[in-house]
Formats: C-alpha cells, sequence, structure tokens
C-alpha cells in the first residue's frame, strides 16, 4: 500500500476542518450573497442576460472573502501551539505550506462552483457570449490562486487571525483597486501601476482574451507569495 505523501495528508486535514466548520459555509453564503445581488441586478432590473457585472466586481469580493477563509490557516496553529508540533515532525516546511495552500485554493474555488448557476440562467434566457464567460471564470482561478497565497502569507506572520485577515484585505484590495485610479496619475506611471495591479490583469482575461502575460502575472504573483510564506515558516521553525 504506497503511503501518502506530507502535503495530501496535511491538504486533507485542512479541508477536514474546514468543511467541518461552520465559517466555512457563512463565508460561502455572503459571498453567493454579494455575488448574486451583482448578478441578479443586471438580470433583472436591467434584463439583461450576461455576468459582466459580476466579474467586474469578483476581484473586489475575493479581496474580501477569501482573507476570511485563510486568516486561520496558520494564525491558529501558531495561537495554540500546534505548529511547533507540526514542525517537528518529518515534514517540510515546503509540504506544510504546499498542503495547506492547496486546501485553501480548493476551498476558495468551491465558492465559485454555485455560481455557474448564474451561466445556466444566462443560457436559458439569453444567448451570452461565452468566451469572456470562460475567461471570466479562467481568470477567476487565477486570482483566487494569488489571493489565496497573499492569504496564506499573512496568516503566517501572526497567531490575531483578525490581523491576518485585514493585512490580506488590505494588499488584495490595493491590487484589486489601484487600477481605478490610473487616471489621477501621471504619464509614467500609469503603465507601472496597471502592470502591477491584478484587476487589470483579470479584466484582460475576462474579456475573453487570453494573453501569456496576464497568466504569466498571476503564476508569478503565486510564486512569490508562496515562497514568502515558505520563509516565514521556516522562520518559526527555527524560532
Amino acid at each position: 500500500m504506497k503511503t501518502k505523501r506530507p502535503w495530501a495528508v496535511i491538504m486533507g486535514r485542512e479541508l477536514a476542518s474546514y468543511f467541518s466548520s461552520p465559517v466555512a459555509y457563512i463565508v460561502c453564503g455572503l459571498f453567493l450573497v454579494f455575488s448574486g445581488i451583482l448578478f441578479f441586478s443586471v438580470f433583472f432590473i436591467a434584463g439583461v442576460a450576461e455576468l459582466r457585472n459580476f466579474f467586474e466586481m469578483l476581484p473586489l469580493l475575493f479581496s474580501l472573502f477569501i482573507p476570511a477563509l485563510t486568516m486561520r490557516v496558520f494564525s491558529e496553529e501558531l495561537r495554540s501551539g500546534t505548529i511547533e508540533t507540526l514542525l517537528t515532525l518529518p515534514v517540510s516546511p515546503v509540504e506544510v505550506v504546499a498542503g495547506k495552500y492547496l486546501a485553501s485554493l480548493v476551498s476558495a474555488l468551491a465558492m465559485l462552483v454555485p455560481t455557474f448557476s448564474y451561466v445556466i440562467a444566462c443560457c436559458i434566457f439569453g444567448r451570452p457570449d461565452m468566451g469572456p464567460v470562460v475567461g471570466g471564470y479562467l481568470g477567476a482561478v487565477l486570482l483566487a490562486a494569488a489571493y489565496t497565497a497573499i492569504g496564506l502569507f499573512a496568516s503566517s506572520l501572526t497567531r490575531n487571525q483578525i490581523v491576518a485577515f485585514f493585512a490580506a484585505a488590505a494588499v488584495c484590495a490595493v491590487l484589486s483597486l489601484a487600477g481605478s485610479f490610473l487616471v489621477l496619475l501621471p504619464g509614467p506611471v500609469v503603465s507601472i501601476v496597471s502592470f502591477i495591479t491584478a484587476s487589470s490583469h483579470f479584466e484582460s482575461i475576462s474579456r475573453g482574451i487570453v494573453d501569456s502575460r496576464d497568466i504569466l502575472y498571476f503564476i508569478s504573483l503565486t510564486a512569490l507569495f508562496i515562497v514568502f510564506t515558505v520563509r516565514s515558516v521556516q522562520d518559526a521553525r527555527k524560532g
């Protein structure tokens, strides 16, 4: 019988803990309420069967709800002291971070699954362009991957879950909203801010334009914060 790899064991444990907690269902429920308002306000009030409004606000929604999912991942272990026990086991910091990250990403993507009903509604009552729909969900996966990595890093820095939430939410909000202030910035700065803003890359993909530069941006952002988290866990191990 093949022994499970440590990261897979950690991932399974985290998912079991997550889906047995009422916090998970509260966060997912609230996400669906707000995303539903964005979709159905256009669907019923404007009489337009499209998901553009939903995708436009998705970076901001993720900025609030993904940090709420990730805030306890390391903070709770740091507060209770179980992180020290975990790190004394024959498991590397990379495997610890990988297991917790993948569990958190699955949890974040689980919030998106019920939103497929919006696509079904659009197909029934209209003829949506499926290019932007597919692009929107591809961008949502990449955006969730990046924001989950940011949330995990914030959680690894503090024992306080609330501090972890606000730190991650602040970083994600800046990446989501900075593009809204481009008109106020001088010309030479616009291109720089536009490049580092997650919402501009997400918007490009959600229009159905899959550019390798946008995908590389999200992969790089995700990898960067995962590396930061591994270093943070290594410091905790040494401490």
